[in-house]
C-alpha cells in the first residue's frame, strides 16, 4: 500500500490539508453540490405533486438504502482497486440516475420508475466522496488526520448542505425544478474532471485478486475482531441520522409557521455554511482535547439539545426569522463535533484500514436510510413533534456509546483520548 510522502512542511501541511489532494478537495466540493441540489426542497415539491408523506419517506429510504450499501463498498473497493476507480464509477453512476429519476421519473411522475433511478443515483456519491476519504486516510500523517478528515468533511458538507442549498434557492426561480435537477450533472461532471484528471497524486492499490476479495470480507468480519468498531458505526449512523431526517418533514413543518421555500432554503444553506467551518475548528479542537472527548460532549450532547431548540424556535420565537436561523446555526455548530470519528475509527486498528473506513462509510450511508425510515414509520402515530425527540435521544445515546470507543492501550493517547 502507498506510504505517506515526506514533504517539506508549507501553508498546506500547517492548516492540515495534504497538498498532494488539493485538487481531490475541490472536486469533491463541487461534486457534492451537484449532488446536493434537491436536498432542501424535492420532498415538498414531490408532496405538492400529489406524492404522499410516506411516498416521499420511502423514496428517501430505497435512496438511503442504496447509499447504505455503497458506502460499505466504497471504503474497501478504494483500497483493492483504487479510488479513481470507485471515484470515476460514482460518476456514472450519478450520471445514469439522474438521466432516469428526472427524465422518465419526475417527467411522468411514475413513482415505481422514481423508486428504481433514484435508488440508483444513490449509489453514486459515496463511491466518489468517500473512497476519496480513504485516499486521505492513507496519505496523511496521524498527528494531522484530524485536520485533514476535517477539511474532508469541510467540502463534503460545503457542497451537498451549503453550496447545493444556495444554488438551488437562485436555480429553482431562473431555471425552473426539472432544469435545477439536470444541471446537476454539469456540476458533477465538473467536479470529476477536478478530483480525478487534475489530481495527480498516486495511489498504487492491491493487485492481487485474491487480496481484493480478502478485504471485501474483511469489511464484514472486523466488527467481530474489533468490536469497538462496531460502536463507532453505531455512533456514525446516528451523526447525520436527522440530518437526512430534517428534510423529509421539517419544511413542511416550517411552512406552518410562515417560511416560504426560499427562506427555508437559506436557513438550510446557512446552518451547514456553520457547519463547514466547524468542521474545520473540531477538527484541531480533536486533535488537541481528544478525538473521542469532542465527539462525545460536543457532537452527542450537544446535538442532542440543539436538536430539540431548532424544532421549538418557530414557537418560542414567534416564527422569527433571524431566531430560527440563529438556533439552526448552532445546532449545524455541534454537528460538527463528530468529524474527530473520522480519524478515530482508522486509528483503531494497526492494518485493515479501508475496512475500518468501510463500517464508518457504511454508517455514513445508513443514516440516509435510517433517518426518513424513521420519519416516515412515526410521524403517523407520534407526529413530528415526537420524531425530533426521537432524533434527540439518539445523539444522548451516540454520547453513552462514545465513552466506549478508546484508542489500543499500546498506542500513544497523550493527544487523542
Amino acid at each position: 500500500m502507498t506510504s505517506i510522502t515526506q514533504e517539506k512542511d508549507t501553508v498546506f501541511d500547517k492548516i492540515g490539508l495534504p497538498k498532494s489532494l488539493a485538487w481531490g478537495f475541490l472536486g469533491v466540493i463541487i461534486f457534492m453540490m451537484g449532488d446536493g441540489v434537491e436536498q432542501g426542497w424535492l420532498s415538498p415539491y414531490l408532496i405538492e405533486n400529489g406524492l404522499s408523506m410516506q411516498q416521499s419517506a420511502l423514496l428517501f429510504t430505497v435512496y438511503g438504502i442504496t447509499i447504505a450499501i455503497s458506502s460499505w463498498f466504497s471504503g474497501v473497493l478504494a483500497e483493492g482497486y483504487g479510488p479513481r476507480k470507485a471515484m470515476l464509477l460514482g460518476v456514472l453512476l450519478y450520471i445514469i440516475g439522474t438521466v432516469g429519476f428526472v427524465g422518465l421519473g419526475i417527467q411522468h411522475l411514475d413513482y415505481p420508475i422514481m423508486l428504481i433511478t433514484y435508488g440508483i443515483r444513490g449509489l453514486s456519491y459515496p463511491l466518489f466522496a468517500y473512497s476519496f476519504l480513504v485516499w486521505i486516510t492513507y496519505r496523511t500523517p496521524q498527528n494531522k488526520l484530524g485536520r485533514a478528515v476535517g477539511w474532508f468533511w469541510f467540502v463534503f458538507t460545503g457542497g451537498l448542505n451549503v453550496g447545493g442549498a444556495y444554488y438551488s434557492s437562485w436555480a429553482i426561480e431562473a431555471l425552473g425544478y426539472h432544469n435545477t435537477l439536470w444541471s446537476s450533472i454539469f456540476w458533477v461532471s465538473l467536479g470529476a474532471f477536478f478530483a480525478l484528471v487534475l489530481n495527480k497524486d498516486k495511489f498504487t492499490p492491491s493487485t492481487d485478486a485474491g487480496s481484493k476479495t480478502k478485504e471485501l470480507l474483511k469489511g464484514l468480519t472486523i466488527v467481530r475482531d474489533e468490536p469497538k468498531v462496531l460502536i463507532g458505526g453505531i455512533v456514525r449512523v446516528i451523526n447525520t441520522t436527522a440530518m437526512y431526517a430534517f428534510p423529509v418533514f421539517l419544511p413542511i413543518y416550517m411552512a406552518s409557521h410562515g417560511f416560504s421555500t426560499k427562506e427555508w432554503l437559506q436557513i438550510w444553506g446557512t446552518i451547514f455554511t456553520s457547519n463547514i467551518a466547524f468542521n474545520l475548528i473540531f477538527g484541531f479542537v480533536g486533535d488537541r482535547l481528544g478525538w473521542r472527548n469532542t465527539v462525545m460532549w460536543f457532537g452527542g450532547v450537544g446535538c442532542g439539545i440543539t436538536t430539540l431548540l431548532l424544532f421549538y424556535s418557530p414557537i418560542w420565537f414567534d416564527g422569527s426569522y433571524w431566531a430560527v436561523m440563529g438556533c439552526g446555526v448552532i445546532w449545524g455548530a455541534l454537528l460538527a463535533g463528530y468529524v474527530p470519528l473520522s480519524a478515530l475509527m482508522p486509528s483503531l486498528v494497526k492494518k485493515d484500514k479501508g475496512a475500518a473506513m468501510a463500517i464508518l462509510n457504511l454508517g455514513a450511508g445508513l443514516s440516509v436510510f435510517v433517518g426518513p425510515t424513521i420519519v416516515g414509520a412515526l410521524i403517523g402515530t407520534i407526529g413530528d413533534e415526537g420524531v425530533v425527540w426521537v432524533l434527540s435521544g439518539l445523539y444522548f445515546i451516540s454520547a453513552f456509546l462514545t465513552r466506549f470507543i478508546t484508542l489500543p492501550k499500546k498506542e500513544p493517547e497523550t493527544n487523542v483520548e
